[in-house]
């Protein structure tokens, strides 16, 4: 009997650590320079939240944003951001088993300053979200993990009150509804969440609502959008406002039924909040900003939605971008563009609250970090 118990635990063992060691981070970076490697490829262990690099991928100018195909094989990213004049999206294939991170093409980004890309549940389209001139463009995706040429792109010339940084759209990020069939772009400079409905076996899948955008309140600056895990609620982070705002959502539509700080009441002015993002059980909501701050603001949610700040969480560096949770919920992990360094954060599934675990890697002006298991 005990050597059938040792034997179970040790099968479990190895098979635990196998599911352990199938988890990848993905790092984009402001790197400005063609030598340095600008996306990075890190192995998670989701035991103790160790690091240990796979791949990275030199000869391309600022990839600040990152996503991973579903079937992890293909990086998609924002290139030539912050480059005067241009703006691309980039395809690169990744080999977990040999360790390599290969460039496949790149298609302009249809607009300067590309800052935001995401690629549907199908595998077969990306759409992106372009800064500066306020626009978004999607793109079939081969079958190679190529980007096609570009299938649709919209434009926006309207702002809001804000005389320096609204004088004109500034779409933020593209967010796929739960269901992929609606897409919604956060418009930090015309104070509006916009909404296209999605048909993926279309050519132009973009298509036009009744509902084509949610109004924010005035100088709120939207800026990434999530939604939770049961699909009834969407949570809007405002970067000049350092709120968030809670939305019913149902069918393209949003309803907004709560407006909440990411900050402490005595940080009156300077807001910088940035990412957002929901714990996979659905109960815990966390936001960063930077700025003065630098830290992670930490919400429960309760059945109907709503949220209550519970605690903050320093970054442990300056200018938190974006961060991600994994898959299991049992890390966060956060990229700080200043200082050049990635923490990973270990959470308590119970209370929510955070806690550093491993050690931190250095990785200069790193802008971005995904989390995916393969």
């Amino acid at each position: 009997m005990k050597l059938k118990t040792n034997l179970f635990a040790i099968i479990f063992l190895a098979t635990f650590n196998l599911f352990a060691q199938n988890t990848y981070v993905f790092l984009g970076s402001y790197n400005r320079d063609k030598s340095a490697e600008a996306i990075q490829i890190y192995q998670l262990d989701t035991i103790n939240g160790k690091l240990s690099k796979v791949a990275s991928a030199k000869n391309i100018i600022n990839p600040s944003y990152l996503t991973v195909s579903p079937n992890g094989k293909y990086v998609y990213a924002c290139t030539d951001t912050k480059t005067p004049n241009a703006g691309s999206v980039s395809s690169f294939e990744f080999n977990p088993e040999n360790k390599s991170l290969t460039f496949l093409n790149s298609q302009r980004s249809g607009g300067e300053n590309p800052v935001y890309v995401t690629v549907h549940k199908s595998g077969k389209w990306i759409a992106n979200a372009n800064y500066t001139e306020g626009s978004v463009s999607v793109f079939p995706i081969l079958e190679n993990g190529k980007i096609d040429s570009i299938a649709q792109n919209f434009q926006y010339m309207d702002g809001s009150t804000h005389k320096e940084r609204q004088t004109r759209s500034h779409v933020h990020s593209a967010v796929f509804s739960p269901q992929f069939d609606y897409l919604f772009l956060p418009d930090l400079g015309a104070d509006k969440i916009r909404c296209y409905a999605f048909d993926e076996n279309q050519k132009k899948p973009l298509i036009e609502t009744k509902n084509p955008f949610t109004k924010t309140d005035l100088e709120a600056g939207p800026r990434h959008f999530t939604f939770h895990p049961n699909q009834k609620f969407g949570y809007c982070i405002e970067e000049m406002a350092g709120q968030i705002s809670v939305y019913h959502y149902e069918n393209g539509v949003l309803n907004k039924i709560q407006r909440i700080a990411t900050h402490p009441d005595k940080i009156k002015e300077g807001f910088e909040s940035s990412d957002i993002h929901i714990s996979p059980d659905g109960k815990f909501l966390y936001a960063t900003n930077r700025g003065k701050e630098n830290n992670i603001a930490i919400f429960t949610i309760d059945e109907n939605g709503f949220l209550k700040n519970i605690g903050y969480q320093s970054t442990l560096g300056k200018h938190p971008r974006v961060f991600a949770i994994d898959e299991s919920g049992k890390f966060l992990i956060a990229s700080n563009v200043n200082t050049g360094n990635v923490v990973v954060f270990k959470r308590n599934p119970k209370t929510g609250l955070l806690k550093k675990a491993g050690k931190e890697i250095k990785m200069e002006s790193v802008s971005c970090v995904q989390i995916k298991r393969i």
